[in-house]
């Protein structure tokens, strides 16, 4: 499986604004029952889009002001960059087929 890497608050703006790629991030907690059946689409979704997309996660309690500026309320919360804008968000778990049909627009 794809191992993802992690931005924070200070790489947030490098990693995935910046980004010349489309960027999609996972919002999550060790503690999140959900984020934890959602991690596993996450990660398939990585290894299919290698290449034409970089997948993140992002550490919600370790995070809050970057919830705070896009306003995130639950997690897990899946957020899709294009372009250094948000372009798609997802919170609670939501199967693969939804997440693809709705992200491969903008592929």
């Amino acid at each position: 499986m794809t191992e993802l890497n992690y931005v924070t608050q200070d790489t947030f703006q490098a990693e995935v604004v910046n980004a010349t790629e489309p960027v999609l991030v996972d919002v999550t907690a060790v503690w999140c029952a959900p984020c934890r059946m959602v991690e596993p689409i996450v990660k398939e979704l990585a290894h299919e889009w290698q290449g034409k997309v970089k997948v993140v996660k992002l550490d919600a309690d370790e995070n809050p002001a970057l919830l705070m500026e896009y306003g995130i309320l639950g997690i897990p919360t899946l957020m899709f960059f294009k372009g250094g804008k948000l372009q798609e968000r997802f919170t609670g778990f939501q199967p693969k087929d939804k997440l693809v049909a709705k992200l491969s627009p903008h592929l």
